[in-house]
C-alpha cells in the first residue's frame, strides 16, 4: 500500500511547476508538415518593380526590399509570453522584416510580367515572393 502511495506521489511531483519558456517548435513542426504536404503553398506576398524601356531591352540587376517572414523578436517563436499572447506577432509566431534582394531581370521582359521566387533567410521559414514588372515608356 504504501508503494503504491509513493509511485503516485512520484508521477504528479511535477504537477505544480510553471512551464518552463523554452522556444517554440511550431515553426520546425510546420517545416516538417509542409515537406510531406507539397501540394500546400503559403500565400505569395507581392512586390512591383518599375524599370525604363530600355532596360526591359537589356535585362537589369535591380535591388529590392521584401518582407520575409522571420522568428518573432517579441516572444521567439512561440506566439506567447507567458500566458498572454504576444502583441508583436498577434499569436503566430513570426513578423515581416524587409530583406535586400538582387532581382536579375532577363533581357526582353514584357509589360506586366510577373516572376515567383522564394526567399530563406537562415533560419527562418521560406516567404514566396511574386514580382510585377512594370515597364514605363519612354523613361
Amino acid at each position: 500500500m504504501m508503494a503504491r502511495e509513493a509511485s503516485r506521489d512520484e508521477a504528479n511531483c511535477f504537477a505544480d511547476e510553471v512551464c518552463v519558456d523554452f522556444p517554440s517548435v511550431a515553426s520546425a513542426i510546420e517545416r516538417v508538415r509542409r515537406s510531406f504536404l507539397a501540394d500546400e503553398r503559403p500565400e505569395a506576398l507581392r512586390a512591383t518593380i518599375e524599370i525604363t524601356d530600355s532596360e526591359a531591352a537589356r535585362g537589369v540587376t535591380v535591388p529590392i526590399d521584401v518582407p520575409v517572414h522571420c522568428t518573432c523578436s517579441h516572444c521567439g517563436g512561440r506566439g506567447e509570453s507567458w500566458t498572454e499572447t504576444c502583441s508583436l506577432c498577434g499569436g503566430c509566431g513570426f513578423e515581416l522584416l524587409p530583406h535586400s534582394v538582387q532581382v536579375t531581370v532577363p533581357p526582353g521582359v514584357r509589360n506586366g510580367a510577373r516572376f515567383c521566387f522564394t526567399v530563406t533567410p537562415r533560419h527562418h521559414r521560406s516567404t514566396r515572393i511574386e514580382l510585377h514588372v512594370v515597364v514605363a515608356a519612354g523613361r
